[in-house]
C-alpha cells in the first residue's frame, strides 16, 4: 500500500525500539512528524548516531533496481582498501559487460577503462555495462561476485535481501528493503572517496579517445547533489517494476542524515520524498560527536603483558542525537572489565557509557587495538629490576 496523502503520528510517550543495527540504535521521536510521501518504503535516519528517526515499509520485500550498485561500490572500494586493487587497474571489457543495454558509458568489447573510470561511471551514471566489469574484475565472473555480495549482505545482517547481479536490472529472486539499503549505504559512507564520485555532476567528455564509441556525455542521476544543501550522495534507481528509488545523504555542521525512499511512481516524488525527510532532520535535530571507531579511549598499563601497555579503542562511532535546542554536555564513563592473559585482536575489554539529558545513555564497546600475550619470565624480571632500580633513586 502506498504512503499517499500519509500522517504519521509519533508520540511522545513511544519507547525507544531496538533494532539490529547497533547497541544504540533505535526509533527516535520527539515531535509529530506530518509527512505527505508517495512511496511504496521510507525511512529517515541520522547516521552518526545510528539513530533512526522515522520509517514506514521498512523492511518490506522490493525491487532495488540500481540501488544494488551500493553494494558492488561498496565491495570495490572495501577491496581497495585492503590492496587486492587498485584504482589504475586497466579492465578489458567483455561482451557480456558491452552488451547490458540499459543505463551504461557505452563501452564496447576489447575497450580497456581504468578500474577508476569504471567505478565513476557506476557512481555518477549507473552505468549497468561498468557494474559488470568492475564484477568481472574483482571476481573473475559475475556468478563469483554475485556470491561475494550475498555474502557480505549477511555479514552486515541484511534480513530481506538477495542479489542476482550487480546492476540491479530486474530479476524477480532480486530482492531488498529499505532497511537493508540503509545498512549497506552506512557501509559505503565509511569510505569517504565514495562522496567524490557521487558528487560529480557532469563531465561531457567522459573516456574521451579511450573507447571506441569516442566519449561519453556522462551526468549524475541525483539531481540531489546540486539542488539540496549539503547533499553529497548516495544512488539512486529505477525499474518498472520497481518504480524510482534513493538513497539520499546530506551533511551540515556535524549532523549527517540519511533518507531512503522506495518504490515512487515518479522522479520528482522520489525527490520530494527525500528532500522532506532531510529537512525534517535538520530542522529538529543535531548530533553531537563523542568518539569516533577506533579512536583511543585509554591506555592501560598491563604488568604481565607484552606489549606492556594496552591501547583501548572504541568498538563504532558514538554520537548523540538531540533536538536541535537540547543542552549538549555529557559525561563519560569508561569501564574495564577483568583481563584475562591472552587476548585477541579487537577482543572486547570494556564499554564506555554516556550520559546525557535526563537520565539518558548509551554505550560503545571498548576493544584491544592489538592482540596482547603474557610476557615472558625473562622480560618480567628486567621489568621488575627496572622498577627496583628507579625505587632505589
Amino acid at each position: 500500500m502506498k504512503l499517499t496523502r500519509l500522517i504519521i503520528s509519533l508520540f511522545l510517550s513511544i519507547a525507544l525500539l531496538a533494532l539490529p543495527l547497533s547497541e544504540a540504535a533505535g526509533v527516535f521521536a520527539q515531535v509529530e512528524p506530518e509527512f505527505e510521501i508517495e512511496a511504496e518504503a521510507a525511512l529517515l535516519m541520522e547516521t552518526n548516531s545510528g539513530k533512526i528517526i522515522w520509517e514506514e515499509n521498512s523492511k518490506k520485500k522490493l525491487y532495488p533496481a540500481s540501488l544494488t550498485k551500493i553494494m558492488t561500490l561498496l565491495l570495490a572500494l572495501e577491496k581497495l582498501a585492503q590492496g587486492q586493487i587498485s584504482l589504475g587497474d586497466q579492465v578489458c571489457i567483455s561482451a557480456r559487460a558491452s552488451s547490458m543495454g540499459g543505463s551504461e558509458i557505452f563501452l564496447s568489447e576489447g575497450d580497456v577503462v581504468s578500474l577508476e573510470n569504471l567505478l565513476i561511471g557506476m557512481a555518477v551514471g549507473s552505468a549497468n555495462d561498468a557494474a559488470v566489469a568492475v564484477a568481472e574484475h574483482i571476481s573473475g565472473s559475475v556468478e563469483g561476485f554475485v556470491e561475494l555480495m550475498n555474502e557480505k549482505a549477511k555479514s552486515l545482517g541484511l534480513q530481506q535481501t538477495h542479489f542476482c547481479n550487480p546492476h540491479g536490472l530486474h530479476n524477480p529472486d532480486h530482492y531488498s528493503c529499505a532497511y537493508d539499503v540503509m545498512l549497506m549505504s552506512l557501509a559505503l559512507l565509511e569510505y569517504p572517496r565514495i562522496h567524490q564520485w557521487a558528487t560529480i555532476w557532469m563531465d561531457e567528455h567522459f573516456l574521451k579517445g579511450r573507447i571506441r564509441s569516442g566519449e561519453v556525455f556522462l551526468s549524475n542521476t541525483n539531481r540531489m547533489i546540486i539542488d539540496y544543501p549539503g547533499c553529497d550522495g548516495l544512488k539512486t534507481g529505477f525499474t518498472r517494476e520497481a518504480g524510482n528509488g534513493i538513497s539520499a545523504t546530506a551533511q551540515r555542521g556535524k549532523s549527517r542524515f540519511l533518507a531512503v525512499v522506495m518504490g515512487s511512481p515518479t522522479e520528482k516524488e522520489r525527490y520530494d520524498a527525500a528532500r522532506m525527510l532531510l529537512d525534517y532532520g535538520f530542522s529538529n535535530y543535531k548530533s553531537v560527536p563523542v568518539v569516533k571507531k577506533e579512536a583511543v579511549v585509554t591506555v592501560l598499563p598491563v604488568e604481565k603483558g607484552s606489549p606492556p601497555e594496552l591501547e583501548v579503542i572504541a568498538a563504532e562511532n558514538l554520537s548523540l542525537l538531540l533536538p536541535r535546542d537540547a543542552d549538549e554536555s555529557y559525561t563519560k564513563e569508561v569501564q574495564i572489565f577483568p583481563l584475562e592473559l591472552p587476548l585477541k585482536q579487537y577482543q572486547k575489554v570494556g564499554e564506555l557509557t554516556v550520559r546525557y539529558g535526563e537520565n539518558e545513555q548509551t554505550t560503545v564497546d571498548l576493544l584491544v587495538h592489538e592482540e596482547l600475550q603474557r610476557a615472558p619470565v625473562g622480560a618480567m624480571f628486567l621489568r621488575l629490576l627496572q622498577r627496583w632500580l628507579r625505587f632505589g633513586r
